[in-house]
């Protein structure tokens, strides 16, 4: 291994290690209070060394729900390649996918759906936003491509697909944060498997024609 190999690798480390840190104090303290400082503590590293992996805050928070948007695209990307699978079947998969995501990590899919509901976005550098706008709606670009199809063919209701991929993402983060919201006033941690499964029932009958 070379010097400038063994650089990257330790510079890759360094900054999973800040942002493992980042998670613990965001999920602790939540964004508005948390500081660049708790988490340099956190991560046993100097305040000055986290502003040479991130700008600020809101690029730190911001970092952590580019993995979990990579994975949701490629998720939805082996969904809507099951070549053999008809739209209610892609659909029924692609829920199990969304829940999938939501247990791959729930705090930090809870900071994505806080982040895009927050003015934070407006703080980030072009790049970092562009990216996180790309991943976002290639994802839902593909839930609709699957829903139009359910509309060709006649199996799902004849409404606008995109509105049709707009529900339901928005039926998902209603019950990602509704279930953090319950976590907070128990303080216990507990996935509901039950409640994603009623809400997404529903929608399927909702949407069969």
């Amino acid at each position: 291994m070379g010097i400038q190999e063994r650089k990257e690798r330790e510079k890759e480390r360094r900054r999973q290690q800040i942002m493992v840190a980042a998670k613990r104090v965001f999920s602790d303290k939540g964004f508005s209070k948390a500081t660049m400082e708790d988490i340099a503590q956190e991560a046993e590293l100097s305040p000055g060394t986290l502003y040479l992996y991130f700008k600020n805050k809101e690029e730190l928070y911001a970092s952590l729900s580019l993995r979990i948007l990579q994975y949701l695209l490629i998720r939805v990307e082996h969904v809507n390649d099951e070549k053999d699978a008809n739209p209610e079947e892609k659909l029924k998969s692609l829920m199990d996918a969304m829940y999938d995501v939501y247990e791959f990590d729930p705090l930090i899919i809870i900071n994505m759906f806080h982040l895009q509901s927050s003015e934070i976005l407006t703080h980030l550098e072009p790049a970092m936003l562009t990216t996180i706008r790309n991943l976002s709606s290639n994802s839902l670009a593909i839930i609709t491509k699957i829903f139009a199809e359910g509309v060709n063919d006649h199996v799902f209701i004849e409404k606008h697909p995109k509105a049709l991929s707009d529900v339901l993402w928005g039926l998902f983060s209603g019950v990602v944060l509704w279930e953090e919201s319950k976590r907070i006033i128990s303080n216990k941690r507990e996935t509901n498997a039950s409640a994603f499964d009623t809400a997404f029932e529903i929608f399927l009958r909702g949407i069969a024609r």
